[in-house]
């Protein structure tokens, strides 16, 4: 009130000053806009409140109705048609609108036509469906808005973020003095993996502190050994990390698309007769496009024998630690230095709720820095908690709120249940695959994944003819939208992929996919004969 009567006094002074009447009007319209615009700013104060709750209300019905009237996992749009909307759009000075206008335009530009993840015919990526307890929490974050990049900015928040890290850690099964930390996904997880095993090598090995001294010379030679299908942000790290990616040396897998163990071994001998170094093993327990699991024991004992970091990269796989039944699956991470788990693929967390995970908290040291203002050696020695020493991040969002509710509202073994149910429902899919003669099955699914393509042995198709096809299916089915699915390459040839991540999807929605991909399927053959087109090499994804 007092600041207001402030601004009107020396509005009215400056007006009198002048003597011009046009001013005094433009003066109480930009006080009028100063005090609507406090109403926007999320405070305890009357218009504030009023104007949360309105403004949430207005988005929950928006969403409401994107629910309600999305009947496909996606409308189809095309590139073009939805560029054109935004080519209509003007941001600035003029052209404001009201909540309620800006969600309508929302509607044309984004909601109308957003892929649905949440819809049991969406098989494509691996993105889940969101559970409602982490949605309420989404909303508590975001209005809270905690950092966690000191005690004093995330009271609470960072013990529950260490209860979860501890809750996972046991899980995981590393021993008493592990840690983690909450991060953005699993690339920034894999980073932090490679970040510690280099560093951890220079420090045993040559005796520097790489944050102080930089790398050595001989870091050139620094291998990095993991699956050939291993994700791609293994060496966009060893990129980043100085490495450059030809430290970076793919294993071949096995006919279960597993990393080989006996070419793994072989490949450590070789590089080191060749002068190269190896520093790491990555395993992978969940390929992306496979869900392969590497045999994790296995690969513990050859890095354990030859003295390097073993991290194992469970993005996709690390919701197992839920399951009573797949648990097994992952046994031998315990015995990693490291792991990821990415808690918005299995633990239907909405993006970004990630983890990275290392059995032992002394190789924090790696990574820790302190800043006077933010994180004083003398807090951390009064035993104030500190998180930000241990992320490569320092602003950082309180996304652990997100699981915390998961598992306090629907608990541990629902979750676990679901995971159980998208598992068997890969493996009875695949069967329906492998049994139909139009279809070439590539894997038995250890997950969730399936990579196939539609093949029918009597039309004696080329490699290039295959590819083409199943190329063309994929694109109809996006530009149709009632289903999506994935597409993906192997040794140079295009196959479809399932990604089954949603527990409400059933075996009859699978069957439903199915008869899409063969109706794509046979209008292409019909219109190749009716318009003699010859067929094409395959096209670009």
């Amino acid at each position: 009130m007092l600041a207001d009567l402030w601004i009107r006094y020396h509005l009215n002074r400056k007006n009198r000053n002048m003597g011009d009447k046009e001013n005094t009007i433009i003066g109480n319209q930009r006080l009028y806009r100063q005090q609507h615009l406090h109403e926007h700013f999320f405070n305890h104060l009357a218009g504030s409140k009023s104007n949360y709750q309105k403004s949430i209300n207005q988005a929950t019905s928006a969403i409401l109705e994107f629910l309600e009237e999305r009947d496909t996992p996606f409308t189809g749009i095309p590139t073009d048609q939805l560029m054109e909307k935004f080519s209509q759009v003007f941001i600035g000075e003029g052209n404001e609108l009201t909540l309620r206008e800006t969600l309508e335009e929302l509607k044309e530009l984004y909601l109308n036509d957003a892929v649905a993840f949440h819809h049991p015919k969406y098989v494509a990526h691996l993105n889940c469906p969101i559970l409602i307890p982490a949605l309420a929490a989404e909303m508590i974050i975001s209005s809270v808005n905690s950092s966690m990049d000191t005690w004093d900015q995330s009271i609470g928040a960072t013990l529950i973020e260490l209860k979860l890290i501890e809750w996972t850690l046991t899980k995981i099964g590393y021993p008493h003095g592990a840690d983690g930390v909450f991060t953005s996904g699993g690339t920034q997880s894999n980073l932090m993996g490679l970040l510690l095993a280099r560093d951890h090598f220079i420090k045993e090995s040559y005796k520097l502190d790489p944050k102080t001294e930089g790398i050595p010379v001989e870091a050139g030679k620094f291998r990095i050994l993991c699956s050939e299908i291993s994700h791609f942000s293994l060496k966009k790290s060893a990129s980043l990390l100085g490495l450059g990616q030809k430290s970076i040396v793919p294993i071949p897998v096995d006919r279960q698309y597993k990393m080989d163990v006996i070419s793994l071994n072989k490949a450590i001998h070789s590089l080191k007769a060749q002068g190269n170094i190896p520093i790491a093993i990555v395993a992978t327990a969940g390929t992306t496009d496979f869900g392969s699991i590497d045999p994790l024991a296995e690969i513990a004992k050859i890095a354990r024998e030859h003295n390097v970091w073993f991290h194992v990269d469970a993005a996709y796989g690390g919701g197992l630690i839920l399951s009573d039944q797949h648990r097994p699956k992952l046994n031998g991470i315990e015995q990693s230095d490291s792991a990821t788990i990415d808690y918005h693929k299995t633990f239907f967390q909405p993006v970004s709720s990630s983890g990275f995970f290392m059995r032992d908290k002394k190789f924090i040291r790696h990574i820790s820095y302190y800043a006077d203002y933010l994180n004083s050696k003398e807090q951390e020695a009064d035993g104030v908690p500190n998180m930000v020493k241990k992320s490569i991040q320092t602003t950082r969002r309180f996304d652990a709120l997100k699981l915390w509710m998961t598992l306090r509202v629907t608990g541990v073994k629902r979750l676990g249940q679901c995971i159980d149910h998208v598992i068997d429902l890969a493996e009875k899919s695949a069967d329906l695959l492998e049994k139909d003669d139009a279809f070439e099955l590539l894997n038995t699914p250890e997950m969730s994944a399936i990579v196939f393509r539609f093949i029918p042995l009597e039309k004696k198709l080329s490699p290039g003819q295959a590819s083409h096809l199943n190329a063309h299916i994929r694109k109809c089915m996006f530009s149709e939208g009632q289903a999506l699915l994935a597409s993906t390459k192997i040794n140079d040839e295009v196959y479809l992929k399932f990604t089954l991540l949603n527990p409400l999807t059933q075996l009859e929605d699978i069957r439903e996919i199915i008869a899409l991909i063969k109706k794509h399927a046979m209008t292409y053959f019909n219109n190749s004969l009716k318009t003699n087109t010859p067929w094409k090499e395959p096209m670009t994804l």
